[in-house]
C-alpha cells in the first residue's frame, strides 16, 4: 500500500491523504449543507460516526458509499473519552477508536484531506471536543488547518462560554462554517442565540438526556420550537437524539425541521457489521438505505 504525503499545517505535520486538497476557506464557502433536498422528498439526513470505528481505510469506503446513496451530512466526530452527553453505544465507539486505532484531531484531519475532494453531496462536518482534541492548540490557527483538510463545518463541543467569540471569529476569518446546538428545552434567548450564530446549520438536540433516547411526546411535536428558531436564522435547523427509523426521520421532517441526524443507531449499525464479521460498508448501506425517506412516486 502507497504510504500517504505529509503535509505541513500552521499546528505541525500530519500524514495526508494523496488526494488533491479541496479549494476550501476564505477563498472559498464550501457549498452549503442540506442543499440538495428536494421538494416533496422528506428532510434531508445526517449520520454521525466516530473515525477509526471502523478503521479509517474502511470508514474511506463507507463514506464514498454515503455520497453515492444520497446522505447529506456526515458529521465525524474526533474520538474522546467518556462523553456525558453520549449514551453507552457512542462512547464504545470511541473507545474503539481509541483503544485500536489511536485516532486523533491529526489523523482526522489527513483522513479529510484525502477523501473530502472525492465527494459530490456528502458534507462533511467535522465534531471535536475542546478539552481533549482543542484546548491545547492555538484556536484560530487549528481552525484554519480544519477548514485546509476540507471540512464543510466545525461543531466544537463543550466549548468554554468565554471563547464562544473568538470560535466565531477564527471560523470567519477562515472561512468555515460553524454548527450551533440548542436544546427543545433550551431558554428562548438561548435558542435565538444559537440560531443567529449559526452558519452550516443549526443541531436542535430534541431533548435533555444522553444521545440515543427520543423525546417522549415524538419529534414531530418539535414544530412550533422549529417555527420559532426560523425567526432567529436563515441557516437549516436539523434535530437529531432520538432519531433511528425511517419513521423517526419523517417525523423530524413533519416538525419542518431540514434535516434528521441519526448518530447511536448508525453507530449501533456498525457495531454490529463488526461483531459479525460482516462487510461494514456493505451492512451501512443497508442501514442507510432503510432510513432514508421513500420517494414519492
Amino acid at each position: 500500500m502507497r504510504r500517504p504525503a505529509a503535509v505541513t499545517t500552521t499546528t505541525g505535520t500530519v500524514t495526508a491523504g494523496t488526494g488533491p486538497l479541496p479549494s476550501t476557506g476564505a477563498t472559498s464557502a464550501p457549498a452549503p449543507f442540506f442543499a440538495h433536498r428536494a421538494a416533496g422528498r422528506g428532510p434531508g439526513l445526517a449520520v454521525f460516526l466516530n473515525a477509526g470505528d471502523p478503521p479509517l481505510p474502511v470508514l474511506r469506503d463507507l463514506v464514498l458509499m454515503l455520497d453515492k446513496e444520497g446522505v447529506d451530512c456526515l458529521e465525524l466526530a474526533v474520538p474522546f473519552p467518556d462523553s456525558v452527553t453520549d449514551g453507552p453505544v457512542v462512547r464504545r465507539s470511541a473507545r474503539r477508536a481509541m483503544d485500536h486505532g489511536g485516532v486523533g484531531l491529526d489523523d482526522v484531519l489527513a483522513f479529510l484531506a484525502g477523501v473530502r475532494p472525492q465527494l459530490t453531496r456528502t458534507r462533511i462536518a467535522l465534531l471535536a471536543d475542546w478539552r481533549y482534541s482543542l484546548g491545547h492548540r492555538d484556536l484560530a490557527a487549528v481552525t484554519r488547518d480544519i477548514a485546509a483538510a476540507g471540512a464543510d463545518g466545525l461543531l466544537i463541543h463543550a466549548l468554554p462560554p468565554r471563547l464562544c467569540e473568538t470560535h466565531r471569529e477564527s471560523a470567519a476569518a477562515a472561512g468555515l462554517p460553524i454548527v450551533t446546538t440548542c436544546y427543545a428545552e433550551s431558554p428562548p434567548k438561548t435558542q435565538a442565540e444559537a440560531a443567529a450564530h449559526a452558519s452550516a446549520y443549526l443541531y436542535l438536540v430534541a431533548h435533555y438526556g444522553r444521545s440515543g433516547t427520543a423525546p417522549a411526546a415524538g419529534h414531530a411535536a418539535l414544530a412550533q420550537t422549529v417555527t420559532g428558531l426560523r425567526a432567529h436564522s436563515r441557516s437549516p435547523i436539523a434535530v437529531g437524539f432520538g432519531v433511528s427509523t425511517r419513521q423517526d426521520v419523517e417525523a423530524v421532517g413533519a416538525s419542518g425541521a431540514d434535516a434528521a441526524i441519526i448518530g447511536s443507531a448508525a453507530v449501533a449499525a456498525v457495531e454490529r457489521a463488526q461483531e459479525a464479521g460482516l462487510d461494514v460498508t456493505e451492512a451501512f448501506r443497508d442501514f442507510v438505505r432503510s432510513v432514508l425517506p421513500v420517494p414519492p412516486h
